[in-house]
C-alpha cells in the first residue's frame, strides 16, 4: 500500500499574504510593480537574498530578487531555501519530514534525495516543529511559484547552526544551473528610520563585500544563514549585487518604529 503522501499545511495564509487566490495573484503582481526592474543584461543569480515580511511591508523588496529568476524560468528545477527558526529553537538545521509544501496556488514537491543528502551532514536533522508555523520560509513559495515553472524545494530552518555547518549544506546541495538557493533574512528590527538606514547601508555593505564576520546577529535575523551563504560565495569567488533596500517606513509603516528589508543576488 502506497503511504498516503504528507503535506505541510500554509501557517501565515491570510496573515502575511492573502489565502485568496485572485488576491494573492493580484498581491504578487503589485509586488513586482512596485520592486526594481531586472536590467536586460543582468545574469541569472545562482543564489538569492529576500525578506520574508507580510507582502505589504517586503514584497516588492523580494520580488526585486525574484524577478531574476525569471529567465530561468524552465531551466531551475531545485530551489534550496534557508530560513531563521522564529518561534521554535532549533539545534543546527531542521528539515521537514513532509512529502510537499502547500499554498493557495497549489504543492510544492520536497526534494526527498537532497533531504537525505542533507540529513548526513553535521547539525542537520528532521524537525517538523520547526517548520510547522515558520513563516520565513513559508512566505517564499508563491513568488517561486510564480517565478518558476515545475520545481522540487528543500527547505531548512536555521538555529543556532555554525558558520561551517551552514557552509557545508550549502556546499553539499549547490548544484548548476538547476539549483537555486534561497536565503530568507530581514535586516535591522525596530529602530528609527533614520537608524535603520545607517545600520541597513553598513550591513549591505558587508553583504556586498562578502564579510560574514561583519554581520551581527542582530544586523539580520537571518544572519546565519546569510553568514554561510556568503562564506560560500567567497570562497567560489562569487559577485554578490545588491538590488534593493528598503525598509517599512519606505513600504507600508511609520519612521518610528522599522524594520529593514533588502533583495541581493549572488552568483
Amino acid at each position: 500500500m502506497t503511504a498516503p503522501t504528507r503535506t505541510r499545511q500554509p501557517a501565515v495564509a491570510g496573515s502575511f499574504y492573502p489565502a485568496d487566490v485572485a488576491e494573492l495573484d493580484r498581491s504578487i503582481r503589485d509586488a513586482f510593480r512596485g520592486g526594481v526592474p531586472r536590467p536586460p543584461d543582468a545574469r541569472v543569480p545562482e543564489a538569492v537574498v529576500v525578506p520574508h515580511a507580510g507582502y505589504v511591508y517586503s514584497g516588492a523588496i523580494a520580488a526585486s530578487a525574484y524577478e531574476r529568476l525569471v529567465p530561468a524560468r524552465a531551466v531551475v528545477r531545485r530551489v534550496v531555501l534557508l530560513g531563521p527558526s522564529h518561534r521554535v529553537f532549533v539545534r543546527g538545521m531542521g528539515v521537514s519530514s513532509a512529502d510537499e509544501f502547500e499554498t493557495p496556488l497549489g504543492t510544492v514537491a520536497v526534494d526527498a534525495g537532497l533531504r537525505d543528502r542533507a540529513l548526513q551532514l553535521p547539525g542537520v536533522a528532521i524537525d517538523d516543529d520547526a517548520h510547522r508555523d515558520e513563516h520565513s520560509l513559508e512566505v517564499q513559495l508563491p513568488f517561486l511559484q510564480t517565478v518558476l515553472d515545475d520545481f522540487a524545494l528543500l527547505p531548512l530552518s536555521v538555529g543556532d547552526a555554525t558558520i561551517d555547518e551552514v557552509a557545508a549544506v550549502l556546499d553539499a546541495l549547490w548544484g548548476g544551473p538547476e539549483t537555486v538557493v534561497v536565503i530568507s533574512t530581514d535586516l535591522s528590527h525596530y529602530h528609527s528610520y533614520r537608524e535603520a538606514v545607517d545600520i541597513d547601508r553598513h550591513t549591505a555593505a558587508a553583504i556586498v563585500a562578502r564579510r560574514p564576520d561583519a554581520i551581527a546577529d542582530r544586523d539580520a535575523c537571518g544572519a546565519r544563514p546569510l553568514r554561510g551563504l556568503l562564506q560560500i560565495a567567497d570562497r567560489r569567488g562569487l559577485a554578490v549585487e545588491q538590488i534593493d533596500l528598503r525598509n517599512s517606513g519606505d513600504t507600508a509603516g511609520d519612521h518610528r518604529r522599522v524594520v529593514g528589508y533588502g533583495a541581493f543576488a549572488v552568483g
